[in-house]
């Protein structure tokens, strides 16, 4: 009886986005950065844009002492003009675009609906749903005009799919990801422009470990899988979907979420 043997190591995907020009909002930290990262790490030339204009400097700083074709622009998702502006610059930078990331994001406040503060609620929504709205606007005829096909990956959430209480704006926004990201695949699917959401659970970052450890160790034991996700998880579905190995997916949701939503 034959056998199959697993290969020992990975292929190698260093140059697999080789000539590829990726924008990533949000990037100058967490999930973005590290998409940042291991994009540039597969060739690509990576744009780190955030509304922190210094922590997009000292990002794209650190991926070019990596060897990556990093450059950082400031961007407020919010803005239409902001955004159209960051993905000029992207063009003129490295001579197009091809791939994007709406990372960007905030948490807003935790109320009941009967009792949220109007005005959180309506930021939380600029920057969640209008903002990737407001990417996508741009991204889509600056993709379109490379003429090389293309790929966006939606950051939307766990609460992409389930409710949560106290987090009304949040969980509308994240949910009203997924009805864009689905829309504009169907619309692009046939111009060779695949687009996708992923939804993150809870990851480790710097705020996460400043919990009380019971409040931590409760949070963890949310997660069949025990434990939070790490961004550079997230990092490397987001690289899956972006690539060609993605060729027949579009409008589709990925969760990473440690089961968090399976129980």
């Amino acid at each position: 009886m034959s056998t199959i043997t697993a290969a020992s190591t990975l292929p190698d995907y260093s140059t697999e986005f080789s000539g590829r020009t990726v924008l990533v909002t949000g990037a100058a930290s967490g999930i973005g950065l590290a998409t940042a990262r291991r994009l540039g790490a597969g060739g690509a030339n990576v744009v780190i844009a955030d509304y922190n204009a210094e922590g997009a400097e000292k990002a794209a700083a650190a991926l070019q002492e990596e060897g990556i074709l990093a450059a950082a622009v400031a961007v407020d998702v919010t803005r239409p003009e902001s955004v159209e502006a960051a993905v000029k610059f992207a063009v003129d930078t490295f001579g197009g675009l091809h791939l994007a990331v709406n990372n960007a994001g905030i948490g807003g406040p935790v109320a009941p609906t009967g009792e949220y503060d109007i005005d959180a609620y309506n930021r939380v929504v600029r920057t969640n749903l209008d903002g990737v709205f407001h990417s996508m606007r741009y991204e889509l005829p600056a993709i379109q005009a490379a003429d090389a096909g293309g790929a966006i990956v939606n950051v939307s959430s766990i609460l992409g799919s389930v409710g949560s209480a106290g987090s009304s704006a949040y969980v509308a926004a994240k949910h009203g990801v997924l009805g864009l990201t689905k829309t504009a695949a169907a619309e692009y699917a046939s111009q060779n422009i695949r687009i996708n959401a992923v939804g993150p659970g809870f990851i480790e970052t710097p705020l996460l470990k400043e919990m009380e450890q019971a409040q931590y160790d409760g949070l963890v034991a949310l997660h069949p899988a025990g434990r939070l996700g790490r961004p550079e998880e997230v990092a490397e579905l987001i690289t899956f979907l972006l690539s060609e190995r993605a060729s027949f997916v579009h409008g589709s949701y990925h969760l990473a979420d440690g089961a968090y939503t399976a129980v």
